[in-house]
């Protein structure tokens, strides 16, 4: 198979996803970071009533006029505890933050324009017009009121709000399901003792952390050998399970090792491509399988990781419902940089201080594909387009936050 184009893996893989429909309820405190499943609608009006903004006294503002008189302290608003009484022509209830504005009152007098002559009186040393300090009824929201949509990640200001709105739960859009699956007979896992010829697998576990990071649930799979039958029982297993997404890493490449795409072929998988244009990367698989998707990462970490964040953590998001599209950011270049060949080169670069108006990119160190330690330090992907000349420090770039 020929190379395929960055631009055209992303599309074959997002392009058309039908985004989950499956919903659960879930109590607020359980929200954070999953998605609405439906709209949330205002059960109440907030605030309920008219209230103060400010400490002090809720007045009439006509009584405010100079030369100032006294006002009688007929009583107290506190929040939680609402002053019965009606306020009339001088007189004014002692009221807080917060608190219902009594009948009859129309502004707040904060307390540090008001003397306290004794205990029933004060006299004003200010104006306040009406209205003033004076938070009105459904000033946040109103009763049948949408507030949030569908299809909208949950954070802590949109769960707060779906709490005062007087939802004890919210529904929201069941996690894909993503079942990860390393491969190869040289790997052992962390703790475990390690051989002549292994090495400790590492890539499932940040491939996990990206899953989780884009809101997915993840299905460890654990380690399978190289062999046809091993890893096509996982394959079995992943579509039995009716998982979402089945990511293999390792074993996508052509070597007389590497099984994954004749296991796929041997299960009916439909393979999209098979091989991108990009570095590191390239030997990137995506399939399907009846409903499910499948992504053969390379084995190479820092391969596995770049391709992870370009692919999969995006197809998560599309099956959640939300915009699966990679967040380009602009910066400028902190060193030279030698012109590129055909593929796009993701570099594993740390972003400096800012200039005037952007910040500084400059890698992170070496860049080969398997450097881990390389892959820890960065914080973003420094882009190189196909064919980009060479570049000198200071020109523009675009670079991808690694989160």
């Amino acid at each position: 198979m020929s190379l395929l184009s960055l631009e055209d893996a992303f599309a074959r893989i997002v392009g058309d996803v039908v985004p989950i429909g499956d919903t659960e309820s879930l109590p607020l405190r359980r929200c954070s970071g999953r998605v609405l499943a439906a709209d949330i609608v205002a059960l109440r009006t907030q605030p309920g009533f008219d209230a103060s903004a400010m400490d002090g006294y809720a007045v009439r503002a006509e009584d405010l006029a100079e030369p100032f008189t006294p006002l009688a302290l007929i009583g107290e608003s506190a929040a939680g505890n609402g002053f019965a009484g009606t306020i009339e022509s001088g007189t004014c209830a002692r009221i807080f933050t917060g608190a219902p504005m009594p009948a009859g009152a129309d502004a707040v007098l904060i307390q540090e324009n008001a003397e306290r002559v004794d205990a029933k009186t004060i006299l004003p040393l200010a104006s306040s017009p009406a209205g003033r300090h004076i938070r009105r009824a459904g000033a946040d929201f109103k009763k049948g009121e949408v507030l949030l949509t569908a299809r909208t990640l949950l954070n802590a200001g949109k769960i707060a709000v779906g709490a005062s709105a007087g939802h004890p739960e919210l529904t929201v859009v069941r996690r894909p399901r993503v079942a990860i699956l390393a491969t190869g007979d040289e790997l052992v896992l962390p703790g475990e003792a390690v051989g002549p010829a292994q090495i400790v697998s590492s890539n499932s576990f940040g491939i996990a952390a990206m899953v989780e990071g884009a809101g997915g649930e993840v299905l460890d799979y654990g380690l399978v050998r190289d062999d046809l039958g091993a890893i096509g029982t996982m394959v079995d297993r992943a579509r039995d399970e009716a998982v979402d997404i089945l990511v293999t890493s390792g074993g996508a490449s052509v070597g007389d090792h590497d099984l994954v795409g004749d296991v796929f072929a041997s299960r009916g998988v439909l393979i999209d491509f098979w091989k991108i244009a990009m570095r590191p990367g390239k030997p990137l698989m995506a399939g399907r399988l009846g409903p499910m998707r499948l992504l053969g990462l390379p084995g190479n970490p820092a391969s596995s990781l770049v391709t992870a964040t370009l692919f999969l953590q995006p197809l998560v998001k599309a099956l959640l419902g939300l915009d699966p599209a990679i967040a380009y950011r602009n910066g400028i270049l902190g060193e030279d940089l030698p012109a590129n060949d055909q593929r796009a080169d993701f570099l594993r670069a740390t972003v400096g201080e800012a200039s005037a108006v952007m910040p500084i990119l400059s890698t992170a160190g070496r860049q080969d594909s398997s450097l881990l330690s390389v892959f820890a330090k960065a914080d973003a992907l420094l882009v190189r387009e196909p064919f980009a000349p060479a570049a000198k420090a200071g020109e523009p770039c675009r670079f991808i936050s690694l989160d």
